[in-house]
């Protein structure tokens, strides 16, 4: 296999998907990397003035990605709406709740990252696009592609992935790099 090609559940993809795809996982890797060695209570410790810990941002990481692929699959209907209570449960998405470990976190972030490379690797298109919901942050009638879709997940992974680097190094001085 040539260094732009990536194995996603049994198919071979290359080109440009697999070069979005491997990105993707660098920065996966990096994120999970952050976890490495951590208990539970570990996980959920907040390091920094942030309401931030390592669990949560592997679980909202997950939960992002999850949303925005439900998009290239379906539209903006499946996505949540913008009011109190999403927003509400959205803000939950960065805590680990009581009887959530880091070990089935990173099992669900797991299976998320399994389902995205698969999307990926078998749409047809990734000029195939959806208008994206309402919302204050979005321009008014934009639309996004699978791929701008792609390049948002992969950005989110990368930002939280930085996060997380902070919080573990306040954590106990570790770092993923450097």
């Amino acid at each position: 296999m040539t260094t732009n090609e990536t194995a996603t559940a049994g198919t071979i993809t290359s080109g440009e998907r697999a070069d979005l795809l491997d990105t993707l996982a660098k920065h996966r890797f990096f994120l999970r990397f952050t976890t490495r060695d951590l208990d539970d209570e570990q996980a959920a410790l907040r390091t920094t003035v942030s309401r931030l810990c390592l669990g949560g941002l592997i679980k909202h990481v997950a939960d992002v990605e999850k949303g925005w692929v439900d998009f290239v699959l379906h539209g903006p209907q499946a996505m949540a709406g913008f009011d109190e209570e999403s927003l509400a449960t959205h803000a939950a998405t960065f805590e680990m709740l009581p009887g959530e470990t880091l070990a089935g976190l990173l099992e669900q972030y797991d299976e998320v990252a399994r389902r995205t490379d698969q999307v990926v690797a078998e749409l047809p298109d990734l000029d195939l696009s959806h208008p994206l919901p309402e919302a204050p942050w979005f321009e008014p009638g934009a639309r996004w592609s699978a791929r701008r879709v792609l390049l948002h997940i992969i950005a989110e992974t990368a930002q939280h992935a930085g996060h997380a680097d902070i919080i573990r190094e306040s954590l106990d001085g570790s770092r993923s790099m450097g």
